[in-house]
């Protein structure tokens, strides 16, 4: 409806764009990972991006995932349509941001908290006991 109603349906006929239902999060990702560019608002689209190395370009004025900017691949657009715009057309040619994961986003996150949590359980039990 909110499509329609600012006049948006348009574009959506273009060759350019194909509009898909919902998807679930698998395929989601697959998408972001066969991207050149994902536009979002979403801040787990932001950690997403970032952890596949595809350039991000979020609609917002500020994240809650700041690290995704300062080391990964997402920028800030906010609505500045113009800087939009210039920033796809950089990624389209070839460049755009590229980042790095950050530190620890190694998917081995559940290996290192078992091994806390065994260590933890192992320790004798005054030890375990915090003020």
């Amino acid at each position: 409806a909110n499509i329609e109603r600012f006049g948006l349906d348009e574009y959506l006929r273009s060759p350019r764009l194909a509009c898909l239902p919902p998807q679930g999060y698998l395929e989601m990702v697959g998408l972001m990972n066969g991207a050149t560019v994902v536009l979002t608002d979403s801040g787990g689209v932001q950690e997403e991006t970032t952890a596949l190395g595809v350039p991000c370009l979020t609609l917002r004025e500020n994240t809650e995932r700041p690290i995704t900017v300062a080391q990964g691949t997402n920028t800030l657009v906010g609505r500045d349509i113009a800087a939009l715009h210039g920033l796809v057309d950089a990624i389209l040619a070839g460049g755009g941001k590229r980042g790095r994961r950050p530190e620890l986003w190694d998917g081995r996150t559940a290996g290192r908290i078992a091994g806390h949590l065994a260590q933890w359980l192992r320790a004798p039990r005054t030890a375990r006991v915090t003020a």
